[in-house]
């Protein structure tokens, strides 16, 4: 999610903010949270969940992204 803020500093400046987002996943209840990442299993803090690879699974129960929803 982005959101456009505009900022008063002698002119004005356009500054993008990501919003993190958590994603759960369906078959055991794990969340991923985009802030945190999974470093144990190689995705760095901060990364966002369209970067995490394709081959990643869930450190809890081994199920692909494809089985993931995203936390609202």
């Amino acid at each position: 999610m982005w959101y456009t803020y505009l900022c008063s500093l002698n002119k004005t400046t356009i500054m993008e903010v990501y919003i993190m987002k958590k994603f759960e996943c369906t078959a055991c209840g794990y969340i991923y949270d985009e802030e945190l990442g999974d470093p144990d299993n190689g995705v760095a803090p901060g990364t966002k969940w369209e970067d995490v690879p394709e081959d990643w699974v869930c450190p809890l129960c081994g199920v692909g992204k494809e089985d993931f929803e995203e936390v609202s």
